[in-house]
């Protein structure tokens, strides 16, 4: 899959493109707790407070064409945090189902030494199987369980966070 499929740092042009990408996530009641499609413009906030350095935002691309995009934000904003990112991973609907989730989960989890992250969370819908038994085959376990905490088209919806450490002795070189 690595010669088929480029990761790298997302660019401001990428925008619209992860923008689309969430955006047709909304209407499966899934994978976010928006319920109306975002704009790129009110994404650009997002998108600024990521670094490659510290917070990446990376997408995938094949033959110049965005196939997901995988982002780590800061945890609670709180300098103690600084070693704990939530990670989000978004697929477009023309690749989903051939394992670029994983794919880009083991890239995600390989870069963690390097930027100094030591601890993983995921916030997933306790619905949303798909994503759970991903997450779960890379060792994240349940931290914990907020029933009914999300209400969509009139039905409640338990939040799951999940959780992993990360190993700090396996530091990857950059490329």
């Amino acid at each position: 899959m690595q010669t088929e499929y480029t990761v790298r740092d997302a660019t401001i042009n990428d925008l619209p493109a992860i923008v689309e990408i969430y955006n047709s996530t909304i209407a499966s009641r899934m994978v976010t707790a928006d319920t109306e499609p975002v704009t790129v413009e009110s994404r650009k906030k997002w998108f600024f407070d990521h670094s490659p350095e510290a917070r990446p935002l990376w997408v995938i691309e094949k033959d110049g064409q965005i196939a997901g995009w995988v982002s780590f934000q800061s945890f609670y904003g709180r300098p103690a945090y600084n070693g704990t990112v939530e990670i989000s991973i978004y697929i477009h609907s023309d690749y989903r189902g051939r394992k670029l989730g994983k794919f880009l989960m083991e890239y995600a989890i390989g870069e963690c030494p390097n930027l100094n992250i030591k601890t993983l969370l995921a916030f997933i819908f306790g619905h949303n199987k798909r994503s759970l038994k991903l997450f779960d085959s890379f060792g994240f376990e349940k931290w914990a369980h907020l029933p009914n905490i999300a209400e969509l088209d009139g039905i409640e919806r338990d939040l799951i966070i999940l959780g992993k450490r990360i190993e700090q002795n396996k530091r990857r070189e950059l490329n």
